[in-house]
């Protein structure tokens, strides 16, 4: 389902006191989201995040995959235990790709990439400094190459949407997905 509101419900809501993180933090859990400072934390029910800035950085799309799938073993999604989790881990690996490839597509490249997860829900989002609507494209047609990307995230996807800053260039599209069982 696509959408306009700009967060979900449960999701961490508007960025507070983070201090501006660049780089790759660690594994960390909190209660409002985001990595604690300069700490690394055991894994919980509570959400467990991480972060990737993208600054100077070449050859992002795998880049963000790598660092997807190392928070995917961290937080106990891989190695797999059966056919259904192994698929829940590659949905989320895909969906990091298509959102990243639609930033160097129409937004001038990433700037970040934020994922957390709970018992629930795990959360993408990418920053961007594009002035772009991503939206799937209609009407979808299957057999064509090109203009899969949010019609893949919209169909992989609990929700998704889009968050603006007023007075910011760029927006962050976020996506959710569930937690395999």
């Amino acid at each position: 389902m696509s959408t306009t509101r700009p967060y979900s419900p449960g999701d961490r809501g508007p960025e507070s006191g983070d201090g501006g993180a660049s780089g790759v933090s660690g594994d960390g859990v909190t209660p409002g989201g985001g990595a604690p400072p300069g700490g690394v934390a055991a894994p919980s029910a509570r959400r467990q995040a991480r972060r990737l800035s993208f600054d100077g950085e070449s050859g992002v799309v795998p880049l963000a995959r790598d660092f997807t799938r190392q928070a995917l073993y961290a937080w106990g999604w891989l190695p797999a235990a059966s056919a259904d989790r192994r698929a829940a881990a590659e949905d989320v690996l895909l969906v990091v790709s298509e959102l990243v490839t639609n930033a160097c597509l129409h937004a001038e490249g990433p700037d970040e990439l934020w994922i957390a997860c709970d018992s629930k829900v795990l959360r993408v989002e990418v920053s961007d400094r594009g002035t772009g609507q991503p939206a799937p494209r209609t009407p979808h047609r299957a057999g064509r190459p090109g203009g899969h990307g949010m019609f893949i995230v919209q169909r992989l996807c609990l929700d998704w949407g889009v968050v603006r800053t007023p007075g910011v260039a760029g927006k962050t599209v976020w996506a959710e997905l569930g937690a395999p069982a």
